[in-house]
């Protein structure tokens, strides 16, 4: 398959591996535009072609995967406009916050196109990708998520939760990240060098998200499982309870939620 990356940033430079890695694509196959030419330099050294001129890079592409910042995407779309094949080109957008509906109606009703929300563990094969498709064939969709499963897991959700997708999957990475953090600062406080307390942090969050993927088992299950009458594990759990740790991290993902739905703007 032929594919264009328009936006060769983090996210687009992990779908270019992701392409290769699901066996889409050789390098060779995969073109990648970035404004600024002098950063495309070192994707043209690992076997990528490069351009800064958007509507030629696609060209001869059949899927052409957007990944611009939400300021940039009108432009874009305008360059893409005149070299866009309707009926044999599949468009995936990673753009925040920008509807379907501003492709359709910037490129045409008829356009194919699949919106994704991956986050930032892509780049270690672990990302959560939320999948909404309009227009998109049966195909289409297993070909795109065959390429974010090279990245992780994705699922299929209705396009009205992409900012809800955002929320807690995108920056449910900055969320967990934090909690990790401060757990992390708790082990200092409690006599652990630093190093060795985000060491003991990191992986034992690591390991409480694999047994609910693994076992498939709610977390209060898993908590039960290690809380014992006037123990230490429950004294802890209230306290933080006491302190909102829960109704914090649900208020954050809503104010998310309510931010990302605005970040794109049609003009």
């Amino acid at each position: 398959m032929k594919a264009a990356i328009i936006g060769g940033g983090n996210i687009g430079l992990a779908l270019a591996e992701g392409l290769v890695q699901a066996g889409n694509c050789y390098r060779a196959d995969i073109i990648i535009t970035r404004r600024n030419a002098t950063a495309l330099t070192e994707l043209s050294k690992k076997g990528f072609k490069v351009s800064t001129n958007n509507a030629e890079a696609i060209e001869s592409a059949e899927a052409i995967f957007i990944c611009v910042l939400p300021q940039q995407l009108n432009e874009a779309l305008a360059q893409l406009k005149p070299a866009l094949n309707l009926e044999k080109q599949l468009i995936v957008s990673v753009v925040t916050g920008a509807h379907t509906n501003a492709f359709r109606e910037a490129l045409g009703q008829e356009l194919r196109i699949i919106r994704a929300m991956p986050n930032t563990a892509m780049k270690v094969g672990e990302s959560m990708t939320c999948l909404a498709a309009v227009n998109a064939t049966e195909k289409d969709i297993a070909l795109v998520q065959t390429i974010f499963n090279t990245m992780g897991q994705s699922i299929l959700i209705n396009e009205d939760l992409m900012s809800a997708a955002t929320a807690l999957c995108a920056c449910g990475i900055a969320f967990f990240l934090r909690t990790i953090r401060a757990a992390s600062q708790g082990g200092v406080e409690i006599g652990f060098h630093a190093h060795d307390a985000l060491k003991i942090a990191a992986q034992t969050a690591f390991g409480a998200a694999k047994l609910l993927i693994a076992n498939g088992t709610h977390p209060e299950e898993e908590i039960d499982k290690v809380t014992s009458p006037k123990g230490c594990t429950i004294a802890g759990l209230n306290e933080m309870e006491h302190q909102g740790l829960s109704s914090a991290l649900i208020k954050g993902i809503k104010l998310s939620s309510n931010i990302a739905n605005n970040l794109y703007k049609a003009e």
